[in-house]
């Protein structure tokens, strides 16, 4: 399978959330060495985050201070759920960033997209869990990016997420 290399197209209708690169992410493999993101958490209510806004919101400020910003059509903000009360998000990255948590990322990913509201998510994750195992292989951990805010979800009328398996 060919590695997506590209998270977003070049068409972008609202100024703020291009159209996501989706057919190019359905069922493929990503290997990444060292890819660098930023960590922060939020807070949930049973895995939904409730200070979402603002983290990603202090995220970004840090990425523009350090100028660490990838190209647009590249940039991706993965979730993961630790559980009920914290999710994990982490924002790409194309340095360190100073006052942030920096994280790599390496190994094999198994790619899945989805459409759908957020609240499907459990079910994804289940979905996600025996993709892998029909391609032999076992999720270690799986990341959602969810590849449009709320309101260009609602102006492009479809909301993706894709999946990452770590396999």
């Amino acid at each position: 399978m060919k590695q997506p290399k590209k998270t977003y197209t070049k068409k972008n209708e609202t100024g703020c959330c291009p159209v996501p690169n989706v057919k190019e992410w359905d069922g493929s493999v990503v290997v990444w060495k060292g890819k660098k993101f930023i960590k922060d958490h939020t807070l949930g209510v049973f895995h939904m985050p409730i200070n979402m806004g603002g983290v990603l919101k202090r995220m970004w400020d840090k990425v523009k201070k350090a100028k660490a910003e990838v190209p647009a059509d590249e940039w991706m903000l993965l979730s993961y759920d630790v559980s009920p009360w914290k999710g994990e998000h982490y924002a790409s990255v194309s340095k360190n960033v100073s006052g942030a948590e920096n994280v790599t990322l390496s190994g094999t990913f198994l790619t899945k997209v989805f459409e759908g509201p957020y609240m499907e998510a459990k079910n994804w994750h289940q979905e996600m869990i025996k993709y892998a195992e029909s391609e032999k292989k076992r999720a270690k951990k799986i990341f959602f990016f969810y590849t449009t805010c709320p309101k260009c979800m609602k102006h492009y009328g479809k909301n993706y997420a894709i999946a990452f398996a770590q396999v």
